[in-house]
């Protein structure tokens, strides 16, 4: 006696926890927008989210969140571009964000990513070919006190050099286990302490 096979994809039978959008990313972000009950107000902690799941915030995602949260998409895509912290293209393993403010400007910013773009042979925006190191620029990144700054991997860099922030790059750079030769003179990171009031 024959049996007739099973299909397996069955729309019916198929997972409940899959999203309908076929990738299950999607639910990290849902569980986001549910937790803050789909409020507006909640917008930039939803796009931190997306962020931190796909990486960076594609087009697509942009268009989801606005949808979601019953928001106009110019004013979603208004708030990823206006913060440096955000960013609309895939990102290196790596990323180096050099502030260019004022203070920091003045302080021979320039030449920091002047050094890296020599370095890496990349522009602010761009990222290297196998995807392991990003260079950005800011307006400002709010530590004028330390011009000139940068954000290198999440961590503040005060009063960096040109040739000290080359060689943190290369070490951050370096496979997991290689001896990185440390420059005493590098910048290091600093934990900004929490200002009280006079």
């Amino acid at each position: 006696m024959a049996t007739t096979p099973v299909r397996s994809q069955n729309p019916q039978s198929r997972a409940k926890n899959d999203h309908p959008s076929g990738d299950n990313r999607f639910k990290i972000i849902d569980r986001t927008l549910k937790r803050f009950q789909f409020q507006q107000d909640a917008l930039i902690e939803v796009l931190h989210t997306a962020q931190e799941t796909f990486g960076f915030l594609s087009d697509d995602l942009l268009v989801y969140v606005a949808r979601q949260l019953k928001l106009p998409l110019s004013w979603v895509y208004g708030v990823a571009t206006f913060y440096h912290f955000f960013s609309l293209k895939p990102q290196g393993e790596h990323n180096c964000t050099v502030c260019l403010g004022t203070a920091c400007y003045v302080k021979n910013a320039a030449e920091l990513v002047a050094t890296l773009r020599k370095a890496y042979g990349i522009e602010p925006g761009q990222m290297t070919p196998d995807r392991q190191f990003g260079l950005n620029s800011a307006r400002c990144l709010g530590s004028c006190g330390l011009a000139p700054v940068v954000l290198l991997d999440g961590e503040v860099v005060g009063r960096a050099q040109p040739e000290s922030l080359l060689a943190q790059v290369q070490a951050a750079l370096a496979p997991s286990g290689q001896a990185s030769g440390e420059d005493d003179s590098a910048p290091v990171a600093i934990d900004l302490p929490n200002e009280e009031p006079a």
